[in-house]
């Protein structure tokens, strides 16, 4: 069974572009967009999205780009 989460993800920079760092989970696509707003200042980039997780594996799938800031670097779909 899926179920949507939402997730915040800052990216630092990195040599050739920039690499996600520790995200963090939201309760809301509102809250997300919040804490994404928050966060943007003190990052290169940062990236809210909405993502489906099996609750079974953990394993997260179809990113949905809620709202972006800055440079942002393409999440792996799996």
């Amino acid at each position: 069974m899926a179920a949507e989460k939402f997730i915040v993800l800052p990216y630092r920079k990195v040599r050739g572009g920039v690499a996600p760092g520790e995200m963090r989970q939201a309760s809301s696509a509102a809250s997300a967009e919040k804490i994404a707003t928050a966060m943007a200042p003190r990052f290169p980039g940062v990236a809210a999205y909405a993502v489906q997780v099996d609750e079974e594996t953990g394993d997260m799938s179809s990113p949905r780009l809620l709202i972006q800031f800055g440079e942002i670097a393409e999440l792996p779909t799996g």
